[in-house]
């Protein structure tokens, strides 16, 4: 054992360049986040792509919600027992098979299985931020973790116009090529640059709590992405409601008493940990509702009196300005992050998404209105995305950091299924007749912008509640 360890260790201290390690990270947290927006231009014509009801291809977008929010804890725990190293070659390896299983599919169920596969990928990103923490200097951390933090915005953004423009001009089969392609370069990139892992936590995977979390999660989450179509009174809706709620209370209690849990609820319910995460449902919501009203507003027909009118592409390139603006304030982040703390951060992150949803509430009559919407959250977004997971770090033990970041992962997921279904609830409750069609009218996106607004504020409130000097361990992930 301890010649192997020494193995590991020579190997680690003839590892490529920094800046190498840290590129190759954050293109597979690039892949990763595109995978979410890779069929949004393709939204409205699915049902007839797939000879399908409409009700049947929203599952197209949900299975990829609800596997990327069940999976990454889990990838986190797997990554820091058996090597975060080899947990992402796995995970690419899966969004491999998933993409090229919906690109030679002409039916609908082919296609959701390929979605479920790629959404398991979403573990690369807490993955890849507990092995920046394991390889670089205090010095460059902070800098790296933003960047790595970010893809997960800029990825959704940048992929946007992209999977227009293949939308348009090429057939949609293309799209999951595409997302093969990225995912054989993200893994040969990954052989080849990322070092083996050192850090390895003793223990075996609890199968039990794996099944309990996603089970419940599931439920939990089938509520928020389908109540609105099911009707959130609905028999089939409580059922799911109700169910994960219990499932998640008897999986809580099993933690507690189990020698080796999935997660330790315990450090997850230090302050530092449990005031981060809850934000981060905040900033989820945030991000997403961005995504889910910015386009159509722009979108839709000036005649209408809520739209601006351009098409597909034009819309998805102002929307990708805050994806860009995430990848610029990462240097800054940084910076931030190592002079005045990643608390302060947090809490300037969060009050640029609220004053960035104040500003669009307030003019929203202007292409540039949105511009300027777009670069407000492209910084808060940034900044808070790189707070998150170094104040997390900074509170737990350095073997638990896979499992932590994957575990805040999934409260930003939480977030993001959240705003999709309270979003188009709304849009959809406050919309009126144009030319035989339902459009929301200016009213209904100004309830989302409110509620955006919301949320944005409980998040900077909660910024306030974390403490300055997180608990330590014996082993901590990073120290002060």
């Amino acid at each position: 054992m301890g010649n192997s360890d020494d193995r590991a260790r020579r190997r680690l201290s003839r590892t490529p360049s920094h800046p190498a390690i840290i590129a190759v990270l954050a293109f597979v947290g690039l892949c990763s986040a595109f995978m979410f927006t890779l069929v949004v231009p393709l939204q409205a014509e699915l049902p007839v792509l797939l000879n399908a009801s409409r009700e049947d291809t929203t599952w197209v977008v949900t299975i990829t919600l609800l596997v990327a929010a069940v999976a990454t804890p889990i990838s986190g725990r797997l990554g820091d027992m058996y090597g975060k190293r080899r947990v992402v070659i796995a995970l690419l390896a899966v969004l491999i098979l998933g993409s090229v299983i919906a690109a030679v599919s002409t039916s609908i169920v082919g296609v959701i299985i390929g979605r479920a596969f790629q959404g398991a990928v979403t573990g690369v990103v807490p993955l890849g931020i507990a092995i920046l923490r394991d390889v670089l200097p205090p010095a460059r951390l902070g800098t790296a973790v933003a960047l790595m933090s970010a893809t997960m915005g800029v990825g959704g953004a940048i992929g946007m116009p992209v999977a227009a423009i293949l939308a348009q001009n090429a057939d949609w089969h293309t799209l999951f090529w595409l997302a093969a392609g990225l995912g054989v370069i993200g893994l040969v990139l990954v052989m080849l640059v990322i070092p083996d892992d050192v850090l390895l936590a003793p223990g075996r995977l609890d199968i039990l709590g794996a099944i309990g979390l996603a089970i419940g999660l599931t439920g939990l989450l089938l509520y928020v992405s389908r109540g609105a179509e099911w009707g959130w009174t609905g028999p089939f809706a409580l059922l799911c409601l109700i169910g994960g709620l219990v499932v998640l209370a008897v999986w809580g209690w099993y933690q507690l008493r189990a020698k080796d849990p999935l997660l330790d609820l315990r450090v997850a319910a230090r302050p530092a940990v449990l005031f981060t995460n809850i934000a981060a449902i905040g900033m989820g919501f945030a991000l997403f509702s961005s995504n889910v009203t910015f386009p159509q507003m722009l979108e839709l027909p000036v005649e209408t009196g809520s739209g601006l009118g351009l098409n597909i592409l034009g819309a998805a390139l102002i929307v990708a300005t805050s994806g860009v603006l995430m990848m610029v304030v990462s240097p800054l982040s940084g910076f931030l992050e190592r002079t005045v703390g990643p608390r302060p951060l947090f809490t300037i992150g969060t009050a640029a998404i609220v004053l960035a949803y104040v500003f669009i509430l307030i003019l929203s009559t202007e292409i540039w209105h949105f511009l300027v919407a777009n670069v407000l959250i492209g910084i808060g977004i940034g900044f808070t995305f790189a707070a998150m997971p170094m104040i997390i770090m900074r509170a737990v033990p350095a073997n638990e950091t896979g499992a932590s970041n994957g575990l805040n992962a999934l409260f930003r997921s939480v977030g993001t299924s959240t705003a999709s279904a309270v979003m188009g609830g709304v849009l959809a409750a406050m919309s009126v007749q144009v030319d035989g069609v339902a459009v929301p009218t200016r009213e209904a996106f100004q309830v989302c912008f409110w509620l955006a607004i919301v949320a944005g504020i409980i998040a900077f409130v909660l910024t306030f509640l974390i403490p300055k000097h997180p608990h330590t361990e014996e082993r901590p992930a990073l120290r002060d």
